[in-house]
């Protein structure tokens, strides 16, 4: 403060208003016609005023004190700060960026990361199956209403599609083929038995599709459809197979043997039966894996054959498509 400023001494006192008052400079009574105003009441006096510190003891409070309390805290350097600042925009970043390397693997295939590519099995890439239409009031083969086992879709729609990246056989488009082009997959001293045996056992069709992969292997798949169950049945147990063995032999294949790697259980379908053989050790240039599969009017064959050896895994798995296209 400066000298202009009053002081207590110096000021006037600052009067009251009210109907009855009390000076605060002196105790002298009001007037007598003030007194007479209000006779019945008996007004306690004003209480004096405390007085006011010099101005020149006024003062503002040190910075980091407070006015009528204990210190404050000092508070962390400015360094301290800008650290903490940046260490916090550190972390948001890789926050940020963390967060988008999660979205991007958890929208990629397991094959598209690496390290967590699952490798292959064996299997083919096969397009998705869809059981063909039927003529109107048709049921499926194995429906209670279908009591002969008949399939009545067209036995080419039956047919298993080649799977991708293969190349097509000419031969074997996918649709009907001669009883001819069937037996030259047996031996040739037992074509005319087996064109005979067709023949008594009077088959309808034969269907039949061919492919053959980049690895080499090249697979044949024959649908027969015959007048019943019981001339596919008889067909099946006296012209084509023999118990352990797969019986005829295919011209490809002279000795055959149950595939132990075959699991009935794993491959079933209901209401159909499968018969799997492959050919054994020693074989010659390619070994052959050969199946049948009974269901209902039609019998299967499912033909595989490689240079050094046929594989399991796509064998068993072309015959269950088959096999489920079929039940």
């Amino acid at each position: 403060m400066t000298e202009q400023a009053a002081t207590p001494a110096e000021s006037a006192p600052e009067p009251v208003s009210g109907p009855v008052a009390t000076s605060a400079a002196t105790d002298a009574p009001a007037p007598a016609a003030e007194a007479t105003a209000a006779p019945a009441a008996s007004v306690p006096p004003l209480p004096d005023r405390p007085p006011v510190p010099p101005a020149a003891g006024l003062s503002w409070p040190e910075p980091g004190a407070l006015p009528d309390g204990p210190p404050r805290p000092p508070g962390p350097p400015r360094r301290v700060l800008r650290a903490v600042a940046r260490w916090t925009a550190a972390v948001l970043v890789c926050g940020g960026l963390g967060t988008g390397v999660a979205f991007s693997i958890t929208g990629m295939e397991r094959t598209d990361v690496p390290g967590l590519a699952t490798r292959s099995d064996g299997r083919w890439d096969y397009p998705r199956l869809t059981l063909p239409a039927l003529p109107a009031g048709s049921p499926r083969p194995f429906n209670e209403a279908n009591t002969a086992e008949i399939h009545h879709a067209d036995l080419r729609d039956l047919l298993l599609p080649a799977p991708a990246g293969a190349t097509a056989d000419k031969k074997l488009t996918g649709g009907w083929v001669s009883t001819e082009q069937y037996l030259s997959e047996y031996a040739p001293e037992k074509r005319a038995d087996l064109g005979t045996g067709l023949r008594d056992y009077a088959v309808r069709h034969i269907a039949a599709r061919g492919w053959t992969m980049p690895d080499g292997t090249s697979s044949r798949v024959y649908l027969l459809r015959f007048d019943s169950v019981a001339f596919a049945e008889g067909f099946k147990d006296r012209q084509v197979l023999a118990g352990l063995v797969a019986g005829v032999p295919l011209a490809a294949a002279p000795t055959t043997e149950l595939d132990e790697e075959w699991s009935d259980t794993a491959g079933a379908v209901e209401d159909t039966t499968s018969y799997v053989y492959a050919e054994p050790k020693p074989y010659g240039d390619t070994q052959v894996r050969q199946a049948y599969v009974l269901a209902g009017d039609t019998l299967a064959l499912v033909v595989q054959e490689r240079k050094g050896g046929a594989a399991g895994v796509p064998f068993h798995q072309t015959l269950i498509l088959q096999n489920q296209l079929l039940g």
